[in-house]
């Protein structure tokens, strides 16, 4: 609880994010910032008539004091390791700063399991990316896979 509160504080101080977002990314009005979860993991791309096509992430997603707390996979999917999970559309997207980082995001979502942590989270921004874009090389081998590492900051909103 004590996040809680000093998350409201940030967001009465009118500081919503650690990050300058482009405004078509900001979550409605009426949400407000419930946690921010760094990142850590890969974009998975497969190999397709010669060309990388995105398939999935597969990250694990960390409290900021560094504790792993959950997961991001296909779907794509946000689990928390207390069994509450959502899912997410792709809403809004933005070119990310720096050259060869996976692009910025808002999400919509909604829960798909149990109460907990991630339930009531109605939107997502992935920010700070870092890395995750497919290779630049193009690909002779159909099926073939790349895993290329990505870390990001995912804020997640919940209603005010």
């Amino acid at each position: 609880m004590k996040r809680a509160s000093i998350v409201m504080v940030a967001l009465a101080a009118g500081c919503a994010s650690t990050v300058p977002v482009p405004d078509n990314l900001k979550p409605a009005g009426k949400e407000s910032l419930a946690l921010i979860v760094p990142a850590k993991g890969v974009q998975i791309y497969e190999c397709r008539e010669g060309k990388w096509a995105f398939v999935a992430p597969e990250a694990d997603l960390f409290d900021r004091a560094g504790k792993r707390i959950g997961s991001h996979y296909a779907g794509p999917h946000w689990e928390s390791a207390d069994g509450s999970k959502i899912v997410g559309a792709v809403k809004q997207r933005a070119e990310a700063p720096g050259a060869g980082n996976i692009p910025w995001l808002l999400l919509g979502t909604k829960s798909v399991a149990s109460e907990g942590a991630f339930s009531k989270v109605t939107s997502i921004q992935r920010v700070a990316t870092v890395g995750g874009i497919a290779p630049a090389a193009g690909c002779n081998e159909a099926g073939a896979r790349a895993r290329v590492p990505y870390t990001a900051d995912y804020y997640l909103f919940s209603p005010k």
